[in-house]
């Protein structure tokens, strides 16, 4: 019997994918019934503007499968499929992966460990010591370096803003995402950010990530996104946003 376990539900952001998509979603589904047998798991795909077939696939993908969903938004952007997402869902539990699966799912057990322990989110590094990573000498460089500069204007006790990998409980989710503005790449930092400014436990958990050769990301157009969201940040968006929750009673402890 499955009715009294929680629900996890995994959100597949896509865009432009009607190659990969279902592979993945079978790869989820099996890791699912072999390594998740704690909860009712639900996968939804999260069309974000695609053009070629993907809300094709997604439809065949969901008429299928029962434990198998999709949404449609007609503007791109992952901060903005998962503030949609993440906004209806009423798992306890929600999760997001690239479709790409670069990140092992064999993290995923430990980073529900975490959240079942306490934690309000749980993100998948590629930085910490027992992490494995492959991937091009350029991205590693501009990774590390973008995370240290994470750190040294916001003292942030994460170590990935951007691992495309994380969990985060529904209540925390509905408290926070509504004041993320970013609609793109950035949002997982600035949600990251405002966790932790807020007083929200956010943990990481080491994991093997190999790069997808024919990822999406547009390495100039993001890293330039990324620094003007800092910049943002910087100049009084985070403190905003902060003063915004508090009032809103978004914020989980009170003032620092």
């Amino acid at each position: 019997m499955t009715a009294g376990l929680p629900l996890l539900e995994i959100f597949v952001p896509v865009l432009d994918e009607e190659r990969a998509l279902s592979a993945s979603v079978a790869r989820i589904r099996s890791f699912a019934r072999e390594r998740l047998a704690g909860y009712r798991v639900r996968i939804t795909v999260v069309d974000n503007g695609s053009t070629d077939r993907t809300p094709a696939v997604a439809r065949q993908l969901a008429d299928r499968a029962d434990d198998v969903g999709w949404l449609r938004l007609e503007q791109p952007g992952r901060g903005r499929a998962l503030r949609h997402a993440w906004g209806r869902s009423e798992a306890d539990v929600l999760v997001y992966t690239d479709v790409d699966l670069s990140a092992d799912l064999a993290a995923l057990p430990e980073m529900l460990r975490r959240i079942r322990d306490g934690a309000d989110v749980a993100i998948g590094s590629r930085h910490l010591p027992d992490s494995r990573v492959t991937r091009s000498a350029l991205r590693g460089l501009l990774s590390r370096g973008y995370n240290l500069l994470v750190r040294g204007l916001f003292g942030a006790g994460f170590s990935d803003a951007q691992c495309g990998f994380k969990a985060i409980t529904r209540s925390a989710a509905r408290a926070l995402v509504p004041r993320v503005r970013d609609d793109a790449w950035f949002f997982d930092t600035e949600l990251l950010l405002l966790a932790e400014r807020l007083g929200y436990t956010v943990e990481e958990v080491g994991l093997r990530w190999v790069e997808d050769r024919d990822s999406r990301v547009l390495i100039v157009a993001t890293v330039l996104a990324d620094l003007r969201g800092l910049a943002r940040l910087r100049l009084g968006g985070l403190d905003r946003a902060v003063r915004e929750a508090r009032h809103g009673d978004g914020g989980r402890r009170g003032p620092d």
